[in-house]
């Protein structure tokens, strides 16, 4: 059984008990740094932040609804060559699963680093989280999970969470090594604090947390009940993603809005191509082409090659999608990307029998070859 202790709230509060706990990781975890979120000073926004120096631990945040970025990139930018030092990362589970991606994609490494997760209760986009926020980031954050704790639910005007967070059946990082469990938890009284492996356990005893204690009672209950909210939202989506996307007149409707701004690509924490090859000259079309494209047709769409592109990614990502949905934050029209490429993925994952950062030990499909794969379609025996 994972190893269990808790760090008292009460007087502190929340936040204030997420700071200290950063605070006591950087200083006594054994590591040279953390990576964390932290309010910044411009704007009040929320990024990843290293630190080396305890003392810059005053705006730390990872509990702010707000994801900007997948860190997961970072992560892999940190560890893809060797470190020479060690580096704990307090991610969302989605970050930790696209980072479990980019291992196997040989795009990072577990070697030099510690994965802290953090259950997650969602975010807002990168467009409605100021306005949520105002301009105190940390009342917010407080405001957020009392809301929650009240029954008041997370609608904020005009607003809710993203639909990647609404569809999102993993809220809970149960592969990190050391998780913090706020789901089924008074928060108010406590936070929860679980090893989930040998130097999750390490982490605890240098921490000074080492505990026996059980997970507080309800806890499960709770899980499964925002897993369930979850899981109905998400085969909603797919449902109305499907028939929106049901044929090319319909796919390219969807798409119509799409500008070739490839902000999609560059957000997405697992497309990991040095070099797209829609920034090549593959599709540095020569002028005269457009032109005998539109005297073919009488009338020629641009940019071209929108759909195409999407298509392209689909099939290049939907082994790896992990539901982020940074592609979506990251679009100007507002194109439901996530949900396309969530739908996708779905069907493309559950034929491989995979699910993309499940486990270090899966290999991606494609990678490896397997005699009786779709025997259905090749004509081999089971």
């Amino acid at each position: 059984m994972a190893k269990t202790a808790k760090i008292e709230v009460k007087e502190q509060g929340l936040i204030a008990t997420m700071q200290g706990f950063c605070k006591t990781l950087l200083e006594k975890g054994g590591i040279d740094a953390l990576l964390v979120a932290q309010h910044l000073p411009m704007k009040n926004v929320v990024m990843p932040t290293l630190v080396t120096d305890p003392t810059k631990l005053n705006g730390v945040d990872p509990l702010a609804p707000v994801f900007p970025i997948n860190a997961a990139k970072v992560v892999s930018k940190l560890t893809r060559k060797p470190l020479a030092g060690k580096v704990a990362a307090v991610l969302r589970p989605c970050e930790i699963r696209a980072f479990i991606e980019l291992v196997k994609l040989k795009q990072g490494s577990t070697e030099d680093v510690l994965l802290v997760g953090i259950d997650c209760l969602g975010a807002y986009s990168n467009v409605h989280y100021p306005r949520f926020a105002g301009q105190n980031g940390t009342e917010a954050t407080l405001r957020f999970y009392q809301n929650i704790r009240a029954g008041k639910g997370t609608a904020c005007q005009d607003f809710d969470l993203s639909p990647a967070c609404k569809a999102c059946e993993h809220p809970i990082p149960e592969n990190a090594d050391l998780l913090i469990g706020l789901v089924g938890v008074d928060i108010n009284d406590q936070v929860l604090v679980q090893a989930n492996s040998p130097a999750g356990e390490a982490l605890l005893g240098a921490m000074g947390l080492m505990g026996t204690k059980e997970p507080p009672e309800g806890r499960k209950k709770a899980i499964a009940t925002l897993v369930a909210e979850r899981a109905a939202y998400r085969d909603q989506m797919y449902v109305e993603t499907s028939e929106a996307t049901a044929d090319l007149e319909k796919l390219t409707a969807y798409l119509a809005n799409c500008v070739n701004c490839y902000n999609c690509r560059v957000a997405c924490p697992v497309c990991y191509c040095k070099e797209c090859v829609f920034v090549t000259d593959v599709f540095d079309h020569e002028p005269s082409q457009y032109l005998r494209w539109a005297k073919r047709k009488g009338i020629l769409k641009m940019p071209t090659d929108t759909v195409f592109y999407h298509i392209t990614r689909l099939a290049h990502m939907s082994t790896a999608c992990i539901g982020c949905g940074q592609c979506s934050n990251a679009c100007p029209n507002n194109i439901p990307v996530m949900e396309i490429f969530r739908t996708i993925a779905s069907y493309t994952q559950k034929a491989f029998d995979y699910e993309a950062g499940r486990s270090l030990e899966e290999e991606p499909p494609l990678s490896v070859f397997r005699e009786k794969e779709f025997s259905e379609l090749t004509g081999g025996k089971d």
